[in-house]
């Protein structure tokens, strides 16, 4: 640490102490997604029954491991009130138990946020960041996302040592100088690990398959998270493509994979040519370890990443994506199972409408073409109408490319009445009849539609 040693020391301080820099009324924004703090989150539950404190929010997205302590100490939210952009499984388990609130946005508009609605802006930063570098640096490692932003935004910021944090290089915005940091917390934690993704199911192999067809050389990828990414990623991986570029949400293990096997070069990209852009990464430890000081890969805010004009300027730009159900007027839905919410609208929207306006792209949104319910019943995810209260995450006017087990249709452009034929013969055969009569219902079957 060399220079900063005494600025460092200086500026130490428990996890308790950090938590008394806290106020009423307080909006406290927790390290986005994988750098959530632990400490510092375990201090300031602590502080629940403090009657000096009270009226204290406390933001996140997408909580990962382990469950925040704030919610689960004041269930009651006597003290704290605490919302997230994004529903991961924690976040989820939160919501279900009316201990999380949620707020709807797309994701590259985390930074509108704050000029459309400046009161949003947070007082207290904290997350977990690497060790600091011998220029006085702190990465955010796996999570890049808003959290320059959001921290510089605040008027207290709070770093939390997390030794085995990978050190990922900008980009920009990839994190803070100990010049722009009021405290720092020492810890012993981990960053937590996913296991690798196993194989897809037979269906997903098959849609996965169908999606394969139309990757080439030389495409420029983006891959959500889900069942259907994952297996794309694996196919890619032992596939032999080649040429390929990433810009993308997130950075995973099959990426990893694919740079082993020498498939990415990121030499036909518009811009950051020879770079991997990306603004988090969910994986494995040996994916955490190839991100460490890995000059192939950028990492940027999420501001970056994910704004449509940039997602566009990529040549043969290829967005692949999960939805939930969608309806005969193709209106998709993503995030929520009828009103209540399941995940959030993430970037899907933004590498959509980003994908369809680069010269070659495509956007696919992929889904099994139906669905078990508790009780053994089977549902199919294409219906009539959404569920009561479903949200529309994708509008019709951006519907893309669908992909289920029993084919894919290019949406884009078309009629309602082909749309209902396209979506007809992607369901599930027991299901196809009972959605014609629902689509002659609607007005929206011809005679001339063909199944």
């Amino acid at each position: 640490m060399g220079f900063y040693n005494e600025e460092y020391k200086r500026k130490l301080v428990t996890p308790e102490q950090a938590a008394m820099m806290v106020k009423s009324g307080d909006l406290v924004d927790y390290g986005q997604a994988g750098i959530k703090p632990i400490g510092f989150d375990i201090a300031l539950a602590a502080r629940v029954d403090d009657p000096d404190l009270k009226d204290v929010i406390v933001r996140v997205t997408n909580a990962i491991p382990p469950v925040p302590q704030v919610p689960l100490k004041d269930p009651q939210q006597k003290t704290f009130t605490y919302l997230s952009n994004f529903l991961g499984i924690i976040d989820r388990m939160l919501y279900q138990k009316g201990l999380c609130g949620f707020i709807p946005a797309n994701y590259h508009q985390v930074s509108d946020i704050l000029v459309q609605q400046p009161q949003t802006a947070g007082t207290v930063w904290c997350g977990q960041v690497a060790p600091m570098d011998e220029n006085g640096f702190f990465s955010f490692g796996i999570t890049n996302s808003h959290n320059y932003l959001y921290g510089k935004a605040a008027e207290t910021r709070i770093v939390e040592i997390t030794p085995d944090m990978p050190r990922a290089l900008g980009g920009y915005h990839e994190g803070f100088h100990i010049s722009e940091i009021d405290a720092i917390i020492e810890t012993n934690n981990s960053v937590p690990c996913l296991p690798p993704p196993a194989e897809g199911a037979p269906e997903i192999k098959k849609i996965a398959a169908f999606i394969m067809e139309d990757i080439k050389n030389g495409a420029c990828l983006q891959l959500g998270i889900g069942d259907v990414p994952n297996e794309i990623g694996r196919m890619i991986s032992e596939s032999d493509l080649k040429d390929l570029g990433l810009h993308t949400e997130l950075f995973m293990d099959s990426m990893m994979k694919m740079y082993h096997n020498g498939q990415i070069s990121n030499a036909r990209k518009a811009y950051d040519q020879g770079k991997t852009a990306y603004t988090f990464c969910f994986g494995s430890r040996e994916c955490y370890d190839f991100i460490n000081n890995n000059q192939l890969l950028s990492s940027y805010p999420v501001y970056y990443t994910n704004l449509p004009e940039r997602i566009a300027a990529h040549d043969n730009m290829i967005s692949i994506n999960n939805i939930l159900e969608i309806d005969l007027l193709s209106q998709c839905c993503s995030e929520s199972i009828g009103y209540k919410q399941f995940s959030g609208t993430g970037g899907q929207v933004d590498f959509v409408s980003g994908a369809l306006k680069s010269n070659g792209g495509k956007a696919f949104l992929a889904f099994t073409s139906t669905y078990t319910d508790k009780e053994g019943k089977v549902h199919s995810r294409i219906k009539p109408m959404l569920t009561p209260g479903a949200v529309v995450t994708v509008p019709r006017t951006l519907t893309p490319t669908l992909v289920t087990e029993y084919g894919k249709a290019n949406l884009f452009g078309l009629s309602i009445w082909k749309r209902a034929e396209e979506l007809i013969n992607l369901a599930h055969p027991d299901f196809r009849d009972d959605l014609i009569k629902e689509a002659e219902k609607m007005q929206i079957w011809k005679r001339s539609s063909k199944i």
